[in-house]
């Protein structure tokens, strides 16, 4: 499926345990100083709650409301039940994004979608690093060397994975 967000979106990919949150965590706040307003969707194969059981909100939710609003003068969320909904939609995701708010959305995870990706890949790791590999990568980000054609990124600094950012999000 071919994403069209207004929102530039770009994926950090990698398998389970490589590090994705963990860059991600050092990333946001590094492109956040850089002057990138960053916004971003995790995927997950959890059951995902952000209520809590008590809450009014949770309590109401579960009454059979489709969709729960919790808002305070700090943030607001959003839930939305989607139990007859087989796979998520990328681009749909993305749309419920306020476009004049961010300048990007990273995107951990939707590793087989159709959006320019970043892969991630720890020397010694047990999975093959072509799996990985498709034609919208756009650079791999390694504590080691690997034999390829892309851009390879230091995995450990996190100002030259943000440098390559703003300027993939500046050539777009």
């Amino acid at each position: 499926m071919k994403v069209n967000s207004s929102i530039p979106l770009l994926g950090i990919v990698a398998y389970s345990g490589t590090g994705k949150t963990t860059l991600l965590k050092q990333l946001i706040p590094y492109l956040s100083s850089q002057g990138v307003r960053v916004g971003l969707i995790k995927h997950t194969h959890h059951d995902v709650d952000v209520d809590t059981p008590g809450k009014d909100s949770f309590e109401l939710r579960k009454a059979g409301a489709h969709q729960t609003m919790v808002a305070s003068h700090q943030r607001w969320a959003l839930m939305t039940e989607t139990p007859a909904q087989e796979t998520l939609n990328l681009q749909y995701l993305a749309s419920r994004f306020d476009s004049s708010s961010l300048d990007m959305i990273l995107v951990e995870g939707f590793k087989h979608e159709d959006i320019d990706k970043i892969v991630l890949y720890r020397e010694g790791f047990a999975k093959p690093f072509e799996g990985l590999i498709d034609s919208r990568v756009i650079a791999v980000a390694s504590n080691g060397y690997l034999n390829h054609n892309l851009p390879l990124l230091d995995l450990n600094n996190t100002a030259v994975i943000g440098q390559f950012i703003i300027q993939w999000l500046a050539a777009r």
